[in-house]
């Protein structure tokens, strides 16, 4: 049960509190941001159904860049697809 701390850190940290220096900064959240803030959204989606300080999708955010590093970090997350590729046999 190697899997379970890692996954109850990552459930922790996906209810942390947003920096607010990054959304009223002149340098909008960027593609890396993105890529965190794609690996956390399950579990911030969780934690938005119980706190309306939680957001999945931070905005402002610097437009392409930013949901290209999403979409990266949520498929990456969520096994990319390549799970239901494979055969078995």
């Amino acid at each position: 049960m190697k899997l379970a701390p890692v996954l109850l850190l990552m459930m922790l940290s996906a209810c942390a509190v947003a920096d607010p220096s990054v959304s009223t900064s002149e340098t909008a959240p960027g593609f890396f941001w993105g890529l965190l803030h794609g690996f956390i959204a399950p579990f911030a989606f969780i934690g938005s159904l119980f706190s309306d300080d939680i957001a999945v999708y931070s905005v402002p955010n610097s437009g392409g860049w930013y949901d290209a590093g999403f979409i990266i970090g949520f498929l990456s997350m969520a096994g990319g697809g390549g799970k239901a590729s494979r055969r078995k046999g």
